[in-house]
């Protein structure tokens, strides 16, 4: 990464903040409304119009690149996968809705409640958990997750189940390898480094290169959840440390 603390990086925090706010006042309203009057299948990619634009004026503003390592990893668009990813910012939840399309996310409830951002989300069928009760949850997901699936969606499950910080290690619940199984669908480890120019709870920004590796797929049949879920944590926690 360049230098944190240099006038580049804090002009390009700035300028992003104005241009974060501007992007989503606009289409944060825009694109629910023509999504709402669309047919389901049609919604998402136009809600990932937002996704595209954030992420392009993200990399122009502050300068960012983006390297993508196994992107012949990827299935099939037809072929629905547990998407397995860790999770350090804001920056992978709006990557992985564009990487693979049609995807439900798993989330804590209170986001649907957002203005404007919260409506877009109610659009693109995402399994919404109450944190607070851990079994209900783990039902939710397993159930929904198992539905969405069966429709041709993908799901995006965070094994971490909250932000941590890029270098640090916090255990890995298997709920995605419990859907997975359940669901008879492969999951799909990415790992990233995004923490870096993106960190949590700061307006600041960082310019710098953002590593994405795409894992080769855990395919499910003839193993138990144990051997699903040691297969992607092996995997990822192998990819995190050479990509810290």
């Amino acid at each position: 990464m360049k230098p944190r603390n240099s006038l580049r990086a804090l002009i390009g925090s700035l300028l992003f903040a104005v241009c974060y706010g501007l992007l989503t006042g606009f289409t944060g309203v825009l694109a629910p409304l023509i999504a709402w009057m669309l047919p389901p299948s049609w919604r998402q990619p136009v809600l990932n119009v937002h996704n595209h634009l954030l992420l392009f004026i993200f990399r122009k503003v502050v300068g960012v690149k983006v390297e993508v390592i196994g992107r012949e990893n990827l299935p099939a668009k037809d072929r629905p996968v547990v998407l397995a990813a860790n999770h350090q910012s804001e920056w992978e939840t709006y990557l992985l809705q564009v990487l693979k399309t049609p995807i439900s996310t798993v989330l804590k409830k209170e986001l649907l409640s957002i203005p404007f951002f919260g409506w877009g989300l109610r659009m693109v069928q995402p399994i919404a958990i109450d944190r607070a009760k851990r079994a209900g949850a783990l039902k939710q997901i397993l159930k929904q997750g198992k539905e969405r699936i069966a429709a041709g969606r993908s799901v995006l499950i965070f094994p971490e189940g909250t932000r941590t910080l890029p270098g640090k290690e916090r255990d890995f619940n298997k709920g995605a390898a419990m859907l997975a199984s359940s669901a008879k669908a492969p999951i799909l480890p990415v790992v990233h480094n995004a923490g870096h120019a993106w960190p949590g709870r700061t307006w600041r920004r960082y310019p710098g290169t953002i590593t994405v590796v795409i894992g080769p797929l855990i395919e499910v049949e003839g193993k138990d959840t144990n051997q699903i879920h040691e297969e992607m944590e092996t995997w990822m926690r192998a990819a995190m440390r050479q990509y810290p």
